[in-house]
């Protein structure tokens, strides 16, 4: 069952926890920006490193909550990795360095290399999502968006109200399959569909309602939870910029 993502008290008190979230996202975005520019598999695997040792340490992500969210991710990353190096173009290259063959499949260095470099860019961008992720609190981020980015307020809350809304669309979708089967009816059927989006329009419009009701995006208001820079922010982003300096130099 999908479920919004709760933050454990040790995380929310956490130096990440505590960080502005835009300050997590930035470094977030600046890391796979350092990616692109790099063919090599060591500096995103550095990164990956980095992002899930910080994690761990001043992030107080549990190591089972972090296998848990990247073992489903790190397997999708190893199927690609796996597909790229079994029909990659460079396999039906005759001047390519042959390293094996698999049955049809003519497996290349040229393929091998850029199956790994793929592997280890997909690995770091799953790590660092990952541990951002668990170390910041969705409404918080959404809180972030409203008072340090400007973000309008009712674009940001909209989206935060869609996205705790899912775990509710699950439930409607298994009430729903449970009431066809006891009607006698099994199986998938496309009507599903048509009854879950009457209840997403139904609960879209409640919130349109409710937003309007509070005066949402009227004009200037208090906020119960105010978000301010402060020097944890430049350490973090610091940090950030450095450890993708670090990664960065380290070439293998």
């Amino acid at each position: 069952m999908l479920a919004p993502i709760d933050l454990t008290d040790a995380q929310a008190s956490s130096p990440l926890g505590r960080t502005s979230p835009l300050v997590k996202l930035g470094v977030a975005i600046t890391w796979l920006i350092g990616l692109a520019l790099v063919r090599e598999p060591g500096p995103p695997l550095v990164l990956a490193a980095l992002a899930i040792v910080a994690g761990l340490s001043i992030g107080r992500v549990t190591a089972r909550n972090l296998v848990r969210g990247l073992a489903p991710l790190l397997l999708a990353a190893t199927s690609i990795a796996l597909a790229n190096l079994l029909w990659s173009s460079s396999n039906g290259d005759p001047t390519a360095v042959e390293l094996a063959r698999i049955g049809p499949f003519r497996i290349t260095r040229e393929a091998a290399d850029a199956a790994v470099a793929l592997a280890a860019r997909v690995v770091s961008i799953v790590s660092v999502g990952a541990v951002f992720a668990q170390t910041t609190d969705p409404t918080r981020l959404v809180d972030a968006l409203v008072q340090q980015a400007r973000v309008p307020e009712r674009f940001a809350y909209g989206a935060l109200a869609a996205y705790q809304a899912v775990p509710g669309l699950a439930e409607d979708l298994v009430t729903l399959r449970q009431a066809r089967r006891v009607r006698g009816l099994r199986g998938w059927h496309p009507r599903l569909l048509l009854g879950l989006l009457v209840r997403a329009l139904r609960h879209a419009d409640q919130l349109a309602l409710a937003m309007d009701a509070r005066a949402f995006g009227s004009g200037p208001r208090t906020t119960f939870r105010p978000i301010r820079w402060g020097w944890l922010d430049a350490a973090v982003g610091l940090g950030g910029l450095a450890a993708l300096w670090i990664a960065l130099a380290i070439r293998f």
